[in-house]
């Protein structure tokens, strides 16, 4: 099973917590926990791109880097790990987001991906006067798919001609161009997945619950679905966050204090901007992002324990039919990577050569 992290951009990881680690993003920061993650025999690093936070008490990723410099900088500082951008497609034409992919390809031959994001939060986009209005929600697949369809042209053969209702190339060219540019949409909407199934690579999806390992394994069921009709192979990636201690119950403790400190203001925002998203459907993942139940830390899949139970919980994970890997993220990051590699991962049988 394949294992990357999920870098912090943004201010204070994924814990929307007066009680978690307070800190600001850096690049020395993002780059000594690619580094170590390198070290430890992880496959891939990914940032996401985020244009306005949640406000609230700690400002919830109020500040935040750009991925696609991020990634370029963590490409020239490593040798082995893929490196993988986020791109906004509302906000960069995907002709220069195809010059910055060839860019990052001749730094990291053959590590570079990109993961695409069709924006849900009208916020990040209104205030630079580039939202589309209120049917971006329900269309937004329609756009992403000519925008990518313009992306892989120009990434496989440097020539695009294409001409769709959202894009009119004419000639348009890039040279030179990388020869494999893995694409990712993390999209968990029925919607989402056949526009995963058509056109990427990979398929990035949340984790589901607090030590419930498996409980995703529908939306891989829905994705195998989506792929069978179009005949590609396309790979099951899980988010998960991991909270590890010496012990149950110390690990436990931590996850309790983060939840006791959540960050009503901040919560409350972000439920407000999913809101019109989660009315195009029952299945997006923005549905799951808000919900309030453990909206601390984005309701992704949580993984609380020893270091053995993680382990064990991690091969669980790896046993669901269509799993190719998973996407992590802690509640200290530093530490975490490096509990990960010397604690954890020598206990996983899915993660032994």
């Amino acid at each position: 099973m394949q294992v990357g992290v999920f870098i912090p951009i943004g201010n204070n990881g994924w814990l929307i917590s007066e009680n978690s680690p307070q800190y600001m993003p850096s690049f020395e920061l993002n780059k000594e926990i690619t580094q170590k993650a390198e070290k430890y025999g992880f496959d891939f690093a990914l940032s996401m791109i985020k244009l306005r936070g949640f406000g609230g008490k700690t400002q919830f990723w109020e500040h935040n880097l750009e991925s696609f410099t991020l990634m370029s900088g963590l490409a020239a500082v490593t040798s082995k790990i893929k490196i993988f951008a986020t791109v906004a497609t509302l906000t960069i034409p995907p002709a220069i987001v195809a010059r910055m992919a060839s860019t990052i390809d001749s730094i990291a031959p053959g590590r570079f991906g990109i993961n695409l994001v069709t924006g849900w939060q009208k916020a990040e986009y209104s205030q630079m006067g580039l939202w589309p209005g209120e049917a971006h929600y329900t269309d937004r697949y329609n756009y992403l798919a000519e925008y990518t369809t313009v992306l892989k042209e120009l990434l496989e053969t440097g020539v695009s001609d294409f001409k769709g209702k959202y894009f009119t190339m004419d000639d348009c060219r890039v040279s030179p161009h990388p020869k494999e540019t893995k694409l990712i949409c993390a999209g968990s909407s029925d919607e989402g997945l056949a526009f995963t199934a058509q056109y990427a690579d990979y398929s990035f999806a949340l984790g589901k619950g607090t030590n419930t390992p498996t409980a995703f394994a529908s939306v891989n069921k829905r994705l195998e679905a989506a792929a069978e009709k179009t005949g590609r192979d396309v790979q099951s990636f899980l988010l998960f966050m991991i909270i590890a201690d010496e012990t149950d119950e110390k690990a436990m403790a931590k996850w309790q204090s983060y939840r006791e400190g959540a960050d009503q203001e901040a919560l409350a925002w972000l439920t407000n901007q999913a809101a019109p998203n989660a009315k195009a459907g029952a299945t997006t993942n923005t549905t799951q992002l808000a919900a309030p139940e453990s909206a601390v830390n984005l309701n992704m899949g949580t993984l609380v324990g020893s270091y053995e139970s993680i382990a064990r919980m991690m091969d669980e994970i790896a046993a669901v039919p269509g799993t190719a890997g998973v996407l992590l993220t802690f509640d200290d990051f530093v530490k975490g990577v490096e509990d990960f590699g010397e604690r954890i991962q020598p206990l996983m049988k899915s993660r032994q050569k």
